[in-house]
């Protein structure tokens, strides 16, 4: 018993609810049951239609002639090899239809009635009779210009064919013969060819004048004869349509429409869009002018010739004639190539947001399932999607995914991914492919792409997207900082220089954690305090400070930290030091970042030797205070091992083994492209590149140890301030190198950056407090 002021069902309907549940309203019918009566109704009406129709007849090519020079054609159009025709009858004037197979006719027959289709039948209403002379005037003047004449010779035919006789041939000439031509020609007025009947007007020589003066300017020139007559062969076909269809094809239809509806349909329905029957399809997602990404190239930054790369593309889908008028061709394919997190996606989707075509978005991964063939299909179904929304833009995302070097043995012939692959080369540079679709490709590994995929004619640019310098990251950080609220005045030039390295998606989480730390701490701004820490944070990772360490644990990292620092004061041409801490952060128990005051592109000697004799700083800090060495000084040893073997390998710059290159790609199915040493390399040459390696590195680790025992007070001081403040940039790290108090120091710097009220005379002077500690481009961190 259900109540009375109960609410419906809302997954009822809007029929009610179901009565088995014990809601009130009218039960459903079975879902799909409606559309298979409607399908069923609506053959069944079709057929009856079909059956009752008039019968066809079948002409011969030259009552086709009779008709169409006659001018009782009313229109043709081309069906599987046979022309259809609507002709006006003779006696009561109404619409018959006939059909002429082209297969019963001549080569030549076939080819003059298709260069006639297009006319329909349709004479020009100047007929030009008995006016021969007249068009040969124009003509000769050049103001008609004809592409077609044919000659037609039409005599009385008999009514019925003498025995033995073939009736589809044309008749023998009896009675006296009449003769018109017909032609086409353009008479230059714009209106594109027209079809022009001339007759003789009861003078040959007319005829024969024209066709000289046709044949002296290379007009094609064909003679028929035809009757004058009505000469058809008629074949009565009875349609037997519906009777075919009730006894054969109707009961599979009907099983197939039920199969359809309550098998297939239940079978789609929990997977959602598609379904089982769907693998095939693309899933591409579809960016038009109405549904855009909201990314235009003002929301990207430090890729300026990338963008201007990109620009050209979108100027060539838009104004194609500026390119076609000089013989330009628009490019097919564009492949974005870069490091992780330098923006090709951001690019792709500012291409979307300003291209004023369809844009098709799609990933490498999206072409591979679990079913052979589904990749090649479903690039298929893409391009098929491109072809019908052409011109079009199609964005496929990590395309190393599906585009991988061929023959690696992996997979055998029959992979999936070189068949995707093999569909793609296809798509974009084969038979078919059309050139009003531009392939736009990101990927960060080209090293492992197919050569058939990279060279031109499919991808005919590769836009290199570096990771952005000091000015380049300015202008990112101001991008990304539109959306938080920043304090007024606050410098992003000084975060660009203290992030070197960092890529955009990089600067964007630097931007987002800054905001999180100061919402964290109650604040009103995003001050550049915050933007420091978050720079920590996303490189480094969060401070541990609740990490619990013995004091000699931490005297210890004090020590080591104060040897990297102090080793880089000392050694000249070395990046200043921007930091120095023994807060843990992430993996490593202290930290020494120096940041270089410019974009260095030319690592010379003297910088490689030293910043290698700054590694081993940490280590010789520890073992001339405390006698031996710990583990801590993992990380540095690897790293100077590796810088001494690029400078001797890569390089070139060991005066022993010469400016000779001794690594080689080694390619791995499953880890792509790596460096290592050649192994076609003799002993003797290894020998000696390991003894020059092992010299290099012992020298610069004499060399710390040098300079650390000669400056063993400085080092005492720096470990004892760390010990004391925990953390000191590179300002501070210089007074404490003086010997001067840094408390004092530090009370000093902080009442002189408290603004002070200006004179009126110089209010309208700027003056600038500089930096503090913060510049250059590409850092190096010792823990």
């Amino acid at each position: 018993m259900t109540e009375k002021n109960s609410k419906p069902n809302p997954s009822a309907g809007p029929g009610g609810g179901d009565p088995g549940n014990g809601r009130s309203g009218p039960a459903r019918k079975p879902k799909g049951l409606g559309g298979v009566l409607l399908i069923m109704t609506l053959l069944l009406a079709l057929f009856v239609m079909i059956s009752r129709t008039g019968v066809q007849t079948e002409a011969t090519v030259y009552d086709f002639y009779r008709h169409l020079f006659g001018g009782s054609i009313e229109a043709t159009s081309w069906e599987d090899g046979r022309v259809l025709a609507q002709v006006r009858s003779d006696q009561d004037g109404r619409l018959e239809k006939i059909e002429v197979a082209l297969d019963r006719a001549t080569e030549a027959d076939g080819r003059l009635i298709q260069r006639l289709l297009p006319f329909g039948g349709r004479l020009d209403a100047r007929t030009f009779q008995r006016q021969v002379g007249e068009f040969q005037r124009q003509v000769e003047a050049g103001s008609i210009g004809v592409t077609q004449a044919i000659f037609v010779t039409e005599m009385p035919a008999r009514q019925e064919p003498r025995p033995g006789e073939d009736p589809t041939q044309p008749p023998a000439p009896t009675g006296s013969p009449r003769s018109y031509a017909i032609a086409i020609a353009d008479d230059g007025k714009g209106d594109g060819e027209k079809l022009y009947r001339l007759e003789a007007g009861g003078s040959e020589a007319n005829l024969l004048t024209l066709r000289q003066a046709l044949e002296s300017r290379g007009v094609p020139i064909e003679d028929r004869s035809i009757a004058r007559d009505r000469r058809t062969l008629r074949i009565e076909r009875p349609n037997t349509a519906l009777l075919y269809f009730v006894g054969t094809i109707g009961p599979w239809l009907l099983i197939l429409a039920v199969v359809w509806f309550f098998i297939i349909r239940q079978m789609r329905a929990p997977g959602g869009s598609g379904g089982v029957l769907a693998f095939g399809r693309s899933r591409a997602a579809l960016y038009t002018k109405e549904n855009r990404t909201n990314v235009t190239f003002d929301d990207v930054a430090g890729i300026e010739e990338a963008k201007d790369e990109l620009r050209e593309i979108i100027e060539f889908l838009k104004n194609p004639g500026k390119f076609a008028k000089l013989g330009g061709n628009i490019p097919r394919g564009v492949l974005l190539v870069g490091s992780p997190g330098c923006g090709k996606t951001l690019l792709a989707k500012a291409i979307a947001g300003e291209a004023e075509v369809p844009f098709f978005s799609i990933s490498g991964s999206d072409f591979v399932e679990m079913f052979v063939g589904v990749g090649a299909s479903r690039v298929r179904d893409l391009f098929k999607q491109a072809r019908e929304n052409s011109p079009c833009i199609v964005f496929l995302d990590e395309i190393d995914a599906v585009g991988r070097k061929r023959g690696t043995g992996m997979g055998g012939g029959h992979d999936e991914r070189e068949q995707t692959l093999n569909a793609i080369l296809v798509e974009m540079d084969g038979f078919d492919s059309d050139k009003g679709t531009i392939l736009v490709a990101a990927t960060n590994r080209p090293d492992v792409l197919d050569p058939a995929l990279l060279r031109p004619g499919r991808f005919d640019r590769q836009v290199v997207i570096d990771m952005p310098d000091v000015k380049g990251r300015e202008q990112i950080l101001r991008v990304h900082c539109r959306k938080i609220k920043l304090r007024p005045g606050a410098e992003l030039e000084r975060i660009a220089r203290a992030t070197p390295g960092f890529s955009g998606a990089e600067l964007a989480a630097l931007v987002n954690e800054a905001a999180i730390l100061a919402a964290m701490r109650n604040q009103e701004w995003v001050d550049v305090a915050d933007l420091e820490e978050a720079r920590d944070r996303v490189r480094f990772g969060r401070e541990k400070r609740s990490r619990v360490m013995e004091e000699s644990d931490v005297r210890v990292t004090a020590y080591h930290e104060a040897g990297h620092a102090l080793v880089a004061t000392l050694i000249p041409g070395q990046d200043p030091i921007h930091k120095v801490t023994i807060v843990s952060r992430g993996m490593a128990l202290g930290l020494t970042m120096s940041l270089p005051e410019r974009d260095d592109y030319h690592h010379r000697k003297s910088k490689l030797l030293g910043m290698i004799a700054m590694a081993y700083g940490g280590r010789i800090a520890e073992e001339l205070v405390y006698g031996e060495v710990s583990a801590g000084a993992q990380n540095d040893i690897q790293q100077a091992t590796n810088l001494a073997k690029i400078m001797v390998c890569e390089l070139g710059m060991s005066d022993i083994v010469g400016p000779l290159n001794y690594t080689a790609p080694r390619e791995s199915n499953f880890l792509g492209r790596e460096f290592s040493i050649a192994s076609d390399i003799a002993e003797d040459t290894l020998s000696l590149i390991n003894k020059e390696i092992r010299r290099i590195c012992d020298e610069q680790y004499e060399r710390a140890r040098d300079l650390l025992a000669s400056n063993r007070r400085q080092l005492d001081t720096i470990a004892e301030s760390l010990l004391k403040y925990e953390t000191l940039n590179g300002d501070e790290l210089a007074v404490v190198i003086r010997g001067d108090d840094l408390d004092a120091w530090r009370a000093s710097r902080k009442r002189n950056e408290q603004p002070k009220p200006k004179p009126l005379a110089a209010q309208g002077d700027e003056v600038s407090d500089g930096d503090v500690g913060l510049s250059g481009a590409e850092g190096l961190a010792h823990p």
